[in-house]
């Protein structure tokens, strides 16, 4: 189990560490399309709906890329399955809205959430619905209210600091999905995208 944990480890680490340079060259980032027409251009929500949009697409395209039957596949007996940490992003952005003063839609059950783990289709339709309205959420923030107390994971801190947190926990949990691609054969489409530009062969000089 031990070795296990390290493997794993390893692996999330060396996902993580390819974000930055891929990062800059991602053009494809399709939650950006909505930050663009949409919400504020400046101040501090407008960097943080940057960072849900970078995340977003992250979560969407390995989503997209996993395979249907590896949903219920996980690492070990009490480890969230791959479907399970889509889910629990999900349920995450609801809860975190509804901590910004933004209820959850009518009839909204976590459970039923939680439910669609197994499901691939539900689960991509379900991922967009909640990014969609946590993105509401922040938009409907106060941009002076930058400095007000906030209660963010059991810890208090400020409504900026909160942001903070909050991306610290998308980040731990796209490292877990990357972990769990790269342990089923399946590239991160990031990376894939990356990796085939470096190999194109640099353009010849006109003469």
């Amino acid at each position: 189990m031990r070795r296990m944990f390290f493997y794993f480890l390893t692996l999330t680490v060396f996902g993580v560490s390819w974000m930055p340079s891929i990062r800059a060259q991602d053009s494809s980032d399709r939650g950006a399309a909505v930050l663009a027409t949409s919400g504020p251009t400046a101040g501090f929500r407008a960097e943080f709906l940057e960072e849900i949009a970078y995340y977003e697409q992250r979560y969407t395209r390995l989503a997209e890329a996993m395979p249907a039957e590896k949903y219920t596949w996980r690492p070990a007996e009490g480890v969230r399955s791959v479907g399970e940490v889509f889910t629990h992003i999900m349920v995450a952005n609801y809860g975190i809205a509804r901590a910004f003063g933004t209820a959850p839609p009518a009839g909204f059950d976590p459970k039923a959430i939680a439910a669609l783990s197994t499901d691939k289709t539900k689960v991509l339709q379900a991922l967009k619905d909640s990014f969609a309205h946590f993105r509401g959420a922040i938009i409907a923030l106060n941009e002076g209210d930058a400095d007000k107390p906030q209660k963010m994971f059991n810890r208090s801190t400020t409504l900026r600091g909160s942001f903070i947190a909050i991306t610290g926990h998308f980040g731990e949990h796209l490292g877990q999905s990357i972990a769990y691609a790269r342990v089923n054969g399946i590239v991160p489409p990031w990376t894939e995208e990356f990796q085939q530009q470096q190999q194109k062969p640099a353009d010849k000089p006109k003469p």
